[in-house]
């Protein structure tokens, strides 16, 4: 069968009557006279689908095509191309009802046309040589690693529409218990915390997070929330980005050559659709997309006795007795597990830490409890001694503009985690002449 026939045939279908006479009677319709093949292709139609499939359009279209009895349309044409209207048929969640792409505009404020270019479904904008216009601003640093981090930000409009989507739909959405970052009440102590006086704890990291969750992914997470096949595609759309050619030549190679696979690796996820490292809606919608991951290495970790948490893309797992002689087994299950969940690790930062040493995850040190480094706070009471002494224009060697929220935000840090010597740092930062 014709694809085009075939996508008649479904629209056809969906805008009749749902039973092997109202079938018959579309596909008649479409194909202007009934075709001998119809009866048995309305009969596997409905034998495959004893519902409408109002939500999946596209899916009974290929169905269709696939059926037996399509085998015997190999020439007919549709004389007609109906149209048929969307809906969702599950909502597990309580987001907010987008039936169809009309929905998902007026949500967003926009016309369907406007909607349209920022999805992007044609690749207008990604594939644009002149930056003014792409939708996203594209930067590029230097991560603490040597890595290159390249940052897409979403330009104002596309910022304001993610946020709304943030806000009214993709947070509405619970993820896994074990992710820990990027969700209500969650924190970095709420990933540490689990892991404290542990005999071995053993920390990971996922290479390129954000960049790893394809399009097909975002899409994927909208379906399953309930939204038809059009409104899940405009959804992905809307959050993922593709990365133009002439921009990545802007971007440096590491210095470090053992770093060169690494960001080889990034330029070719940055050059599908992706979640963009910068856009408000990545760290949610990320969340979501690791779900399944999140399910086997919780699993994992029980069927050894341990404990797993995540936060964004740093992995976390610790347990007690036995761990020390066997963590190496456990890795290489990780590694399977993540690779098969379209991810890899990044083996430059596996940490195993036994409870001789120092455990950290987060920039939490987790031996007793979380608890930051003894070091760092030194630093910072230091810090607030001399600016005391000799004035805050002194201590401020890194040119913050806001020195005095910065240093109180170093003590909002440590007092998270001990509020006995936050409350102390925090009196010494009161007594400080921040005019000096």
């Amino acid at each position: 069968m014709r694809p085009d026939t075939a996508r008649a045939l479904a629209a056809g279908f969906l805008a009749g009557e749902w039973t092997e006479a109202g079938l018959l009677e579309s596909g008649r319709l479409v194909l202007g006279r009934r075709r001998r093949w119809l009866t048995p292709l309305a009969r596997q139609t409905l034998d495959l689908y004893p519902r409408p499939p109002h939500d999946r359009p596209r899916e009974l279209a290929t169905a269709v095509a696939a059926l037996p009895a399509a085998g015997k349309a190999l020439r007919d044409r549709p004389v007609v191309q109906p149209v048929s209207g969307t809906r969702m048929l599950t909502n597990p969640w309580g987001l907010p009802p987008l039936d169809d792409v009309g929905d998902l505009a007026r949500l967003l404020e926009l016309s369907v046309s406007e909607l349209d270019w920022y999805a992007d479904p044609r690749h207008w904008a990604r594939g644009a040589g002149d930056v003014r216009l792409q939708h996203y601003r594209v930067s590029h640093r230097v991560a603490p690693s040597g890595a290159i981090r390249v940052l897409e930000a979403p330009k104002l409009e596309l910022k304001r529409m993610q946020r709304r989507l943030l806000d009214e739909v993709v947070s509405l959405v619970p993820p896994h218990a074990a992710a820990r970052g990027f969700r209500p009440g969650g924190s970095v102590r709420s990933y540490a915390a689990p892991h404290a006086d542990r005999s071995v704890v053993v920390r990971l990291d996922l290479e390129a997070f954000f960049a790893s969750v394809t399009v097909a992914r975002a899409y994927g997470i909208f379906r399953a929330a309930g939204y038809p096949e059009p409104v899940a595609h405009t959804l992905a759309g809307l959050v993922t980005s593709v990365l133009p050619r002439s921009q990545w030549r802007g971007v440096p190679r590491p210095a470090d050559v053992r770093l060169h696979d690494a960001h080889w690796r990034l330029g070719r996820r940055l050059a599908a659709p992706h979640l963009p490292q910068g856009a408000p809606t990545s760290p949610a919608v990320a969340n979501l997309a690791a779900f399944r991951l999140d399910v086997r290495l919780s699993a994992l970790a029980a069927s050894w006795g341990g404990r797993y948490t995540r936060y964004a893309d740093d992995l976390a797992f610790s347990g007690d007795r036995g761990w020390a002689t066997g963590t190496s087994r456990l890795l290489d299950v990780v590694e399977t597990v993540v690779r098969d969940e379209g991810f890899r690790l990044n083996p430059r930062k596996t940490g195993v830490m036994p409870r001789a040493g120092r455990q950290t995850l987060g920039g939490l040190v987790v031996n007793e409890r979380p608890r930051v480094p003894r070091a760092e706070v030194d630093l910072l009471r230091a810090v607030l001694h001399n600016c005391h002494r000799h004035g805050p224009s002194t201590q401020n060697r890194e040119g913050h503009r806001a020195f005095e929220e910065h240093l109180r935000g170093r003590i909002a840090w440590v007092a998270q985690h001990d509020p006995v010597r936050g409350a102390r740092l925090l009196a010494t930062h009161a007594a400080i002449d921040w005019s000096r």
